[in-house]
């Protein structure tokens, strides 16, 4: 290791959820929601969660039982009355209450509608995208380059 490498110091929690809602505040509120969203593992690591506990629990789970895990805390975890909530509200301090919520809800139901839509019945990419047009068909009124995230993410996890 080399000496400046020792000088380098990791930013805080702080300043690492600050750069993720800086970033989120230059888009409007819905693109915004679904940046968000889209990093609820990073920014759940950076805040401790989940829990040790938690995790303990994740690991006896079988990929099936994950599976079924994942699906349920994104339909029922209530995001827009969570963590995920004030994370886009310091973003848009100006946007009311309800407005955040349903862009919150909002970004959820269309990842969820881009993960149900992927059938894997050709070329991976064009699957990929065929996926992420029928959810925003869906869920129009995001930006081209929300569209494009989803795509990159809907890949990386169906990968």
């Amino acid at each position: 290791m080399r000496p400046s490498d020792m000088d380098q110091i990791e930013p805080s929690a702080d300043e690492q959820i600050a750069a993720f809602i800086a970033s989120a505040a230059k888009q409007p509120l819905l693109d915004a929601a679904f940046e968000l969203w889209r990093w609820r593992y990073r920014l759940d690591s950076i805040e401790g969660r989940p829990t040790a506990e938690q995790v303990r629990i994740n690991r006896t789970l079988t990929p099936e039982q994950i599976g079924a895990k994942y699906r349920h805390d994104r339909d029922h975890a209530h995001a827009h009355e969570g963590p995920m909530f004030g994370y886009l509200k310091r973003a848009h301090p100006q946007a009311n209450d309800d407005a955040i919520r349903q862009a919150i809800i909002t970004s959820v139901k269309f990842e969820g509608a881009a993960e149900a839509c992927f059938k894997w019945d050709g070329d991976f990419w064009q699957c990929i995208v065929r996926a992420v047009a029928q959810a925003a068909a869906q869920y129009p009124g995001f930006l081209e380059t929300t569209y494009r995230d989803a795509r990159n993410n809907l890949a990386y996890y169906m990968k």
